[in-house]
């Protein structure tokens, strides 16, 4: 699709119909008088008045595709062919269309010319200058003028075609990009929640696995631990996947969405489960939703990672703030001696942290320090 002036777009058979029913009009007004004198007098005029006449009708229909040339040739022709006349008069149209004065100039000073010698050796009509002269000016000037009108509506058309046909397209990428982003949202989402309880769940059945020496009080409360975790598991995923279903009061969350006042909960099912974890949580009441939401994500990761990579260290968890200040946290533990976890690394985890802690308009930075401890900090603004 081009918006440039000489766009032209393409006839349909009515189009071709009504264009060659009004060029035989004209041609009928135009050579009419002069065909009867041609017929009674001679023949031989008459005869290469029509067969001009055929030609023009032939040669018109290229006009798009050398509308110069066949405009000149179908104005020359009508110097001495009346019936030329309608194909002359639609070839100066279709170049007045292009809209280009230095083409409009030249044809309509040659249709002028033309139309002054045949109304010169026309001897069935007495010849008026005073009259004649405007009428051929008149017929040129609304050739021309009917021409640049159907050009400049053409481009109109394809101007606000080609911008509908942009604003599509960029709509579409906008609402790809959208979709890319939520995708992205809800993985990291379905990460943070599911790694957690996953975690536990791989932790307590490896013990199940490994272990021939506990009882079967102790094998039916792992047991139990691992069946909570796993339906615990199944309740946040349906929070999150609730957001992309259609029915609304299917989306609804079943409980509410976690906040920074969960956090000592979350550590203490964390130490409940078996790891050894030095806390201190100390925050202001009042923080933002999306602010504790993020805080809390942070810390059940950083926990999922120190459960994964190093479960019999000491973790030391650390989330102090206000509004003055901002919320900082830390949560930190040495590196493991010895084999490294089974538990596959997605990679994600930090990935997703850093990016919600930017989201939140705040910071994260994960160090390993020269005591070889995995120091994972972050800062995140009261107000989001």
């Amino acid at each position: 699709m081009s918006s440039t002036p000489d766009y032209q777009p393409p006839l349909t058979r009515w189009s071709h119909a009504w264009r060659t029913l009004l060029m035989l009009v004209i041609s009928g007004f135009g050579w009419g008088e002069l065909a009867g004198w041609q017929w009674n007098h001679d023949r031989g005029w008459f005869a290469l008045d029509l067969g001009l006449g055929v030609v023009a009708f032939v040669l018109v229909t290229r006009r798009r595709e050398h509308p110069m040339t066949v405009a000149v040739l179908t104005n020359l022709m009508g110097a001495v062919s009346g019936a030329s006349s309608g194909p002359a008069v639609l070839a100066i149209v279709s170049v007045a269309t292009r809209r280009r004065w230095r083409e409009i100039i030249p044809i309509s000073i040659v249709s002028f010319a033309t139309g002054l010698v045949l109304e010169g050796i026309n001897p069935a009509t007495e010849t008026i200058w005073a009259l004649t002269i405007p009428i051929i000016v008149a017929i040129t000037a609304v050739a021309v003028g009917w021409g640049m009108y159907i050009g400049s509506r053409r481009e109109l058309l394809s101007t606000l075609r080609w911008r509908a046909e942009a604003a599509e397209s960029e709509q579409a990428a906008r609402v790809m990009q959208a979709r890319t982003a939520e995708r992205g949202r809800i993985a990291r989402e379905m990460h943070d929640v599911l790694a957690h309880r996953i975690s536990l769940v791989t932790m307590h059945a490896g013990a199940l696995t490994y272990r021939d020496d506990l009882t079967p009080e102790q094998m039916r409360e792992t047991a139990r631990i691992i069946q909570d975790g796993s339906h615990q598991a199944l309740v946040e995923l349906r929070e999150v996947l609730g957001v992309l279903r259609e029915d609304p009061g299917d989306a609804d969350p079943e409980r509410p969405q976690p906040s920074a006042a969960d956090i000592p909960a979350l550590v203490e099912e964390a130490r409940e489960s078996g790891m050894n974890i030095n806390s201190v949580v100390a925050l202001a009441d009042g923080v933002p939703e999306l602010i504790g939401r993020a805080t809390y994500r942070i810390v059940q990761e950083a926990l999922t990672n120190a459960r994964k990579h190093a479960p019999d260290t000491l973790v030391e968890v650390r989330v102090t703030g206000e509004p003055q200040s901002g919320i900082s946290l830390s949560v930190s533990n040495p590196l493991r001696v010895g084999a490294k976890s089974t538990t596959p690394d997605s990679g994600l985890g930090l990935l997703g942290l850093t990016e919600r802690a930017a989201l939140a308009g705040g910071r994260l930075r994960h160090q390993v320090t020269s005591d070889h401890r995995f120091v994972l900090s972050a800062w995140l603004p009261w107000q989001a």
